[in-house]
């Protein structure tokens, strides 16, 4: 039942940071996401989550835990980055 619960705390994470891009196309029209950049992002993001609750949960000492959920983070900003931007010109980037 707790894992439930915690699962239900990352996807609820998750809905909330999709709020603020959400909310951010109504309010300027420089902010433009479509659905499959919502779907994209949650994915991302909710992976993340997971991952980061899977190494709190399964690793042994504080130490394993922060470079592990340091690694996680590293790797989670550089697929967004190339995403939003493509700093590395993969042929996934946004351009």
């Amino acid at each position: 039942m707790l894992t439930l619960k915690r699962s239900f705390v990352i996807l609820g994470l998750v809905g909330l940071l999709l709020l603020v891009p959400l909310l951010s196309m109504l309010v300027t029209p420089q902010v433009v996401w479509g659905p499959a950049d919502f779907l994209v992002a949650g994915t991302l993001l909710a992976c993340t989550g997971f991952l980061v609750d899977l190494v709190l949960r399964k690793s042994k000492t504080s130490r394993g835990r922060f470079w592990l959920t340091a690694g996680i983070f590293l790797v989670f900003a550089l697929v967004w980055i190339e995403l939003a931007v493509g700093l590395f010109g993969s042929p996934w980037a946004g351009n």
